[in-house]
């Protein structure tokens, strides 16, 4: 039997192993936070990396993008722009100021006007607007700008005539650069809006000549648009049944005048042939030919006959000695020939085509065209 101090060694010994243990979890522990925060600083250290070098690639592409010969281009001449409006509107408000302060909105409102009509001008490019339209906003653009212009020289003339001739000259540039700059940007439409105004160009123009060739059905076309109910019938589904309510038939740009010219065009053309050849080469010519053609060798043949021979064969061993009188009595008559199915050819198609077209033009030239 053990005694109390065995069991309380015993109870110590077990509580230094728990402490251990325990101080070995926590050390445990906090090796792997630091292990943790370690990670961690780097991945973040990686991803700042990784985040400057995104950013200098963005803006080293916005630069390339900025620096193109194209963009370099427009923004160089908006700058010159706003540098010819800035050197032009002193002169101008001094000049308005000196004569009375009332005038001072002048100068602003003659630049303004310079500048709102070559912004018409790009915004007329853009809309597709008529070409009259863009030259008149441009007409008055250089209205405006060569009276600004005119005020600035004679100002200028008063100090020296190079400022005089250089006020006039930053006056009238602005608006030409950007007169310029618009006229390029034009130019270079990629192909395929270039071949997209060229097709609404024709359009346009097929619309005004269709319109002052056949104003009478272009007319009945909108009417019948306007009756049916709204995007129900189309403008060119209209038109072809305006044409045929006009001129009775659906073909485009047919008209029975036309069509019977052209029938009495295809019946001189065959008596010209028929004439010129000495022989039937008409429709109705070959109609015959093929509904009677000629005897041939080969149908002619023996064994070759479409309907059943009911004489009997001759015999065919010739006789040796003088022929027998013919016997007297009844004589017997010949069984005639039968027909039966399929002994006749069928008409050949072309034959049943060429018959139909002779009737029709037939009809036709005597006055039953319908």
């Amino acid at each position: 039997m053990s005694s109390w101090f065995d069991e309380r060694r015993a109870d110590k010994a077990v509580d230094a192993e728990q402490r251990r243990k325990d101080r070995e979890f926590e050390a445990q522990l906090r090796r792997e936070e630091v292990r943790e925060q370690k990670k961690e600083r780097r991945e973040e250290e990686a991803q700042r990396r990784r985040d400057k070098a995104a950013r200098r690639q963005a803006r080293a592409a916005r630069r390339e993008k900025t620096l193109t010969p194209g963009n370099v281009y427009r923004r160089g001449t908006l700058a010159l722009v706003t540098a010819s409006a800035l050197a032009s509107l002193p002169a101008q408000v001094m000049h308005f100021v000196s004569v009375s302060w009332m005038l001072l909105p002048l100068p602003f409102a003659l630049e303004g006007a310079a500048w709102v009509m070559n912004a018409g001008v790009a915004y007329a490019d853009e809309r597709k607007l008529p070409a009259w339209v863009r030259w008149l906003l441009r007409v008055l653009a250089m209205a405006a700008a060569g009276y600004a212009a005119s005020i600035n020289y004679s100002y200028g003339m008063e100090k020296a005539p190079a400022v005089g001739y250089g006020l006039a000259a930053v006056t009238m540039l602005g608006p030409l650069f950007f007169e310029v700059r618009q006229w390029v940007t034009t130019l270079t439409f990629d192909p395929a809006e270039r071949k997209r105004r060229a097709e609404a160009k024709a359009r346009a123009q097929h619309e005004r000549k269709r319109r002052k060739d056949h104003a009478n059905v272009v007319k009945l076309a909108h009417q019948l648009v306007s009756a049916a109910p709204f995007g129900t019938l189309l403008f060119e589904d209209a038109f072809a049944a305006a044409w045929e309510i006009k001129y009775g038939t659906r073909i485009p740009g047919m008209t029975p005048a036309l069509h019977g010219e052209k029938l009495a065009s295809s019946k001189a053309l065959a008596e010209a042939m028929d004439a010129a050849n000495g022989a039937p080469v008409s429709t109705r010519g070959r109609l015959l030919e093929l509904l009677h053609p000629a005897p041939s060798p080969l149908l002619s043949a023996p064994g070759s006959s479409q309907v059943e021979n009911q004489i009997p064969p001759a015999s065919g061993k010739p006789s040796s000695g003088p022929q027998a009188a013919p016997k007297t009595g009844p004589r017997t008559r010949p069984v005639p020939p039968r027909r039966r199915k399929g002994d006749t050819a069928p008409y050949h198609p072309l034959a049943k085509v060429a018959a139909a077209d002779t009737a029709r033009k037939v009809a036709a030239v005597n006055g039953h065209h319908h």
